[in-house]
């Protein structure tokens, strides 16, 4: 039977793959065709989790190949796609991995890493469950370093040197005191006091083995399971007392949480859950046809099979199955075709979606529609300086123009042409910006043909500036 997470708030239960289409619409333009296959693919994963046990561990992911060039929202529609489902995201350029016997990582390293990301916000949740019970230890702890506990020998109901009880006025002073400091420490009246606290240091005599495939997690390892040996030395440290305060926090934060619980619900998250974005697929796609660096692209596509087909991976925190892991592959393919991977390989990436290259008007969409849109945030660095930037109609239609121009006269990289073109041509503005008081810049058609006409002219000049 599958193991079963808490699902946190917020999650994708009552989202339909059009409300998911809607979702991201607010962060990537176009695109209707792949966004409705990741949605789908996104809503499968809930109905699999409404079958019975028996059929649910049948019901595998459809993965899914983007085909499109660079820049037109293929990375970005994995990334909200996981970022809406609350779920361990990894990236990863397929061309970074080589075969074993090759300079290069373990394609194996994914799911380690995809399980460590896992691992981090579980424990970011269950952190988030305990943070007030951890907030009233830390500040416990704080006002124990500014106003000491009183002696054993000065509580009430003790006995002073000649035998006779410690009257209460001494305890009801010191109550009184800590509920002074304690007001003054919620308040911030204490924020400029210093205290000298415990801090923990962990140094283990064991440094960098090699950078060679597989190192980094044998280096972890041992780091790992050698920790209990060589326990962390403690030394004090003075700090500010918002600083200590966070310190302390988050060190009962630490002993609140129940680590055994994160790692199982952390490896069920990504088996469940995990989405990997694989890019640059098409650089190792193609039959080995010379010597020299090509040499191991089909075997990076065989070492790739059994973890998208479906294996079990030994990780520092247990096994993870990869069986239900989604992995959504995206390539240019202007020189391979998806047809040039292995079999295989092409067997287990089912449902091929192609994206469709940036119009001008797509441009244009781009510059203003998405909640982190290029000129919402332009206008809010300059606001920071008392600038108001607008653009008019006409001037976002030409920055769009030239984009697409210059996309065609040199290479096409998308939408990321807008970035090189917007830091162009508002250079002059964001230099001034301190020195224009409060004034108000319009940036229209003739002001972006202005800044850019030198530019754009000149081809070889382009090449290296946008």
């Amino acid at each position: 039977m599958v193991r079963k997470f808490r699902r946190p708030p917020g999650n994708l239960d009552d989202l339909t793959p059009r409300q998911i289409v809607e979702e991201l619409d607010r962060y990537v333009i176009g695109q209707r065709d792949a966004k409705r296959m990741v949605a789908i693919a996104l809503r499968n994963r809930w109905r699999r989790q409404q079958l019975n046990p028996d059929l649910r561990d049948e019901v595998i992911p459809k993965n899914i190949i983007m085909i499109g060039p660079t820049g037109v929202g293929k990375t970005e529609i994995a990334r909200r796609l996981a970022k809406l489902a609350h779920a361990p995201f990894l990236k990863v350029e397929a061309s970074k991995f080589t075969e074993v016997g090759y300079v290069g990582r373990d394609v194996e390293s994914i799911i380690r890493d995809l399980t460590e990301l896992g691992v981090a916000i579980v424990k970011a949740d269950h952190t988030e469950k305990v943070q007030q019970k951890a907030e009233e230890l830390g500040e416990e702890r704080l006002l124990d370093l500014l106003l000491p506990p009183m002696s054993p020998k000065l509580t009430v109901g003790a006995s002073d040197d000649t035998g006779q009880p410690t009257p209460p006025s001494a305890q009801e002073s010191y109550d009184a005191t800590r509920s002074k400091l304690r007001l003054q420490l919620r308040e911030g009246k204490l924020d400029h006091r210093s205290v000298e606290v415990e801090v923990k240091e962990r140094g283990l005599p064991i440094g960098v083995i090699s950078n060679a495939a597989g190192m980094e997690e044998l280096e972890s390892g041992l780091r790992d399971m050698l920790g209990g040996l060589f326990p962390g030395k403690k030394k004090k440290r003075v700090m500010k007392v918002p600083e200590a305060l966070k310190h302390l926090t988050q060190d009962e934060a630490q002993k609140l949480i129940d680590m055994d619980e994160v790692t199982r619900d952390a490896i069920t998250k990504v088996e469940e859950t995990g989405i990997v974005f694989l890019d640059e697929i098409d650089k190792i796609a193609g039959r080995e046809r010379n010597l020299g660096p090509d040499v191991s692209r089909e075997g990076v596509q065989r070492d790739l099979l059994p973890i998208v087909e479906g294996s079990t991976i030994n990780t520092k925190y247990g096994s993870v199955r990869t069986d239900h892991i989604l992995f959504i592959a995206a390539g240019a393919f202007h020189v391979a075709k998806p047809s040039d991977l292995i079999p295989e390989l092409q067997g287990r990436f089912p449902i091929r979606v192609e994206l469709e290259p940036l119009s001008k008007q797509d441009l244009v969409r781009i510059l203003t529609e998405p909640r982190n849109a290029l000129v919402t945030q332009y206008q809010a660095l300059l606001r920071t300086e008392g600038v108001t930037l607008d653009f008019t109609q006409d001037g976002l239609e030409e920055i769009a123009s030239t984009a697409v121009q210059v996309n065609d006269q040199t290479e096409n990289i998308g939408a990321r042409r807008l970035f090189t073109i917007m830091e162009r041509l508002l250079e002059q503005i964001l230099f001034e910006a301190p020195e224009l008081n409060e004034q108000k810049v319009l940036v229209d058609a003739q002001y972006v043909k202005d800044r850019l006409r030198k530019i754009v002219k000149d081809q070889d000049l382009s090449r290296f500036i946008l």
